[in-house]
C-alpha cells in the first residue's frame, strides 16, 4: 500500500491533534513578492539572524556542535507541524508529496541534527561547509523569490520566511565560528555532498511518479525555477537540470567565498 494511501485510511475521524491545527489555521491573503510585508519582515529577520551569529559565535564557540542540533530539533518540530497542517488542514487528511521535506532549503535540518556525531574531522567540517554555502544559498534565494513562502494561512507563510531567515542564521554562525574552514578545498568537500542529496531528491522524484519535485530536479518535467525553466524548454529536461545543479554549485561556491572575505574584513 502507498504511503499516501496509508496516511488517507488513518484519517477517519476528527481528533485532538486535527482540533489543535484547526484553531492555527489562521486565514490572510497571500503576501505579494517584494510587499512591504516581504521587505521589512526579510530584513529584519536577516539583521537579527546576525545579530544572533554574532552573539552565539563569540560566548558560545565551544557548544557549536550543541547549538547547531538544538536549531535541527527546533526546525524538525516545525516541519512536522507544517506537514501535519498541510496534511489535516489544506488537504483534508490526504498526503501531497510535493511538500516532503527534501528540498535544497530543507537538507540543513538533517545536517544540525547529527552534526554532534560528527567527530571533529573532515566530515564535521564538510557538513558546516555545506551549512554555510548551500544553506546561505538557499536562504538568499527563496526570499529574493519568495512566491512559493506565500501561503493563504499565517502559520505556513511564517514558516516558510522564518525557516529561510534560519538558514541564513545557520551559515553566519557557521563562518563565525570557524566551524568549515575558509579555503576552497574546505569548500570542494561539500560538492560529494549536495550530489548525494541530489541522488535521494531524485529517488524521491521517481519513487512518486512526478508527484513530487525535489531540488526542482524531477525527469519528469521542466524546472519550475525561473530563468532554468527556459532553458529547461529550449535544451531539454536533463541538460536543465545539469546546467541547474552546476549553477548551484557555483552559486554556493560564491557564498562560502564571499561571506569568509566579509568576516576576514571585518576582524581586520
Amino acid at each position: 500500500m502507498r504511503i499516501d494511501m496509508i496516511f488517507t485510511a488513518a484519517q477517519t475521524e476528527p481528533t485532538f491533534l486535527f482540533d489543535l491545527l484547526q484553531k492555527t489555521a489562521w486565514p490572510m491573503t497571500p503576501p505579494a513578492p517584494w510587499s512591504a510585508f516581504h521587505i521589512i519582515f526579510s530584513l529584519l529577520g536577516l539583521a537579527a539572524s546576525g545579530f544572533l551569529a554574532a552573539f552565539l559565535g563569540r560566548r558560545h564557540k565551544a557548544h557549536a556542535s550543541l547549538i547547531l542540533w538544538n536549531c535541527g530539533v527546533i526546525l524538525g518540530v516545525s516541519e512536522v507541524y507544517k506537514q501535519l497542517f498541510i496534511y489535516e488542514v489544506v488537504n483534508h487528511g490526504c498526503y501531497d508529496w510535493w511538500y516532503f521535506p527534501f528540498q535544497l532549503c530543507s537538507t540543513p535540518m538533517y545536517l544540525c541534527l547529527v552534526f554532534p556525531l560528527l567527530g571533529q574531522g573532515t566530515p564535521r567540517r564538510t557538513a558546516a561547509a555545506y551549512l554555510e554555502s548551500f544553506g546561505l544559498l538557499g536562504g538568499i534565494m527563496a526570499l529574493a523569490e519568495p512566491s512559493g513562502l506565500m501561503h493563504p494561512y499565517w502559520t505556513l507563510t511564517l514558516h516558510g520566511l522564518v525557516w529561510h531567515i534560519f538558514l541564513v542564521f545557520l551559515s553566519f554562525f557557521c563562518a563565525g565560528c570557524g566551524l568549515a574552514g575558509r579555503t576552497t578545498r574546505d569548500f570542494l568537500y561539500t560538492i560529494p555532498l549536495f550530489f548525494a542529496f541530489c541522488l535521494i531528491a531524485t529517488a524521491v522524484n521517481v519513487f512518486t511518479g512526478g508527484k513530487a519535485d525535489m531540488f526542482y530536479i524531477s525527469p519528469y518535467y521542466p524546472i519550475t525555477q525561473v530563468v532554468f525553466h527556459q532553458i529547461s524548454l529550449a535544451l531539454g529536461v536533463i541538460p536543465g537540470i545539469g546546467i541547474y545543479l552546476i549553477s548551484i554549485c557555483v552559486g554556493a561556491f560564491l557564498c562560502f567565498k564571499g561571506l569568509n572575505k566579509i568576516l576576514k574584513a571585518s576582524i581586520l
